[in-house]
């Protein structure tokens, strides 16, 4: 499943192609997507594909097609607080995205079948926690995951406010994802080859609408133990943040806050700047073939695109008259203000999470 918009470059040239096709709608979206490298989440070798607008698979690893989870993230309509609840949260891509939009006093838990990829996971959240820059521009929700399969969650679990599936639901299993959902909770999921959000109104209420025709393998059975029954699956604690940590966020929260305001008082915009032109994609596409068992998006041939095109070449040419001045490495601006602080070195670490640069 893929296809949609046109390959970037790099991580923020296939977020523009997606926003500019329509599937990133929401600026607190495209910062989480902006914020996450995709390209982080391949395997080395592998990278070189990771910028196109396809599913990748190598073994038990798995990541859908941006396109997909840009739908996701979206339909979702995540609120800083909100707890979530990822079902075959594979390699914690999503799960990290939606922690940059949960922020520290949310809940962040996913279940994934296979225990080598919850470990490729714990990996690459690690690497993000100890080396992307990003975690110090965003207030984070740690995802937690556990091994196992998402048919067999106890029953005395406890309900989240919003519910992602990635893998396909038969329809004997809907109503099972439904009750793990709490009232005013949104669900997404893939059902009868559609992504579908469903809303739970009320406790015997729902509101379902299809978001994007789809094509996904379907659930894992369970299997039985030798009593016949499938073992439950208990899901991560509800924790409660301890002083100590809740020291920490609100230390950096006022740092952070106090940088702002100095960058407001000088006058310095706090977006990015412009990044470089770019070519024009095409426009979002909802013609969708089959070829064998896949469903495959089917681009339509236009003027317009044909018009493009040529755009394009013209764009290029004059790129490749002018001087690429070699971009400067970004500034982490907390960081080095908790490391001007006088405090023992060992609390500086901490305040840092004991990240390295």
């Amino acid at each position: 499943m893929g296809g949609a918009v046109s390959a970037g470059e790099d991580n923020d040239d296939l977020i523009d192609n997606l926003k500019e096709a329509q599937y990133i709608r929401t600026e607190r979206v495209e910062q989480a997507f902006r914020a996450i490298d995709r390209g982080d989440y391949y395997l080395d070798g592998y990278r070189d594909s990771a910028y196109k607008d396809l599913a990748w698979k190598h073994g038990n690893i798995h990541l859908s097609a941006p396109c997909i989870y840009s739908e996701v993230m979206e339909a979702l309509k995540l609120q800083p607080g909100l707890s979530f609840l990822n079902l075959g949260s594979g390699t914690g891509y999503l799960s990290t995205m939606v922690g940059l939009i949960l922020g520290p006093f949310g809940i962040n838990h996913g279940i994934e079948l296979h225990s080598d990829v919850v470990e490729y996971a714990k990996e690459k959240l690690e690497s993000f926690i100890k080396n992307s820059d990003s975690f110090d521009k965003f207030e984070f929700c740690e995802p937690a995951f556990v091994v196992g399969n998402c048919l067999q969650i106890a029953s005395d679990s406890h309900q989240y406010d919003r519910i992602y599936c990635g893998a396909g639901v038969q329809k004997d299993h809907e109503n099972y994802m439904k009750i793990l959902l709490k009232v005013g909770g949104i669900l997404v999921m893939p059902i009868e080859d559609q992504l579908t959000q469903i809303m739970r109104t009320g406790q015997n209420t729902w509101e379902s609408k299809n978001i994007l025709a789809v094509s996904f393998a379907p659930l894992v059975q369970p299997s039985k133990n030798d009593n016949g029954k499938p073992d439950s699956v208990g899901l991560p604690p509800c924790a409660v943040r301890n002083l100590q940590d809740l020291a920490r966020i609100y230390i950096r929260r006022t740092l952070r806050n106090f940088i702002n305001d100095e960058l407001q008082a000088k006058g310095v915009p706090q977006r990015a700047p412009p990044k470089r032109k770019r070519k024009r994609v095409k426009q979002r596409i909802n013609t969708y073939v089959f070829v064998g068992n896949q469903l495959i998006p089917q681009p339509l041939d236009s003027e317009e695109d044909d018009r493009m095109e040529e755009d394009n070449k013209e764009e290029e040419e004059k790129d490749h008259s002018e001087v690429v001045k070699p971009e400067e490495p970004p500034q982490n601006l907390l960081r080095e203000k908790i490391m001007k602080l006088p405090l023992p070195e060992s609390l500086k670490a901490y305040l840092t999470y004991f990240r390295e640069k």
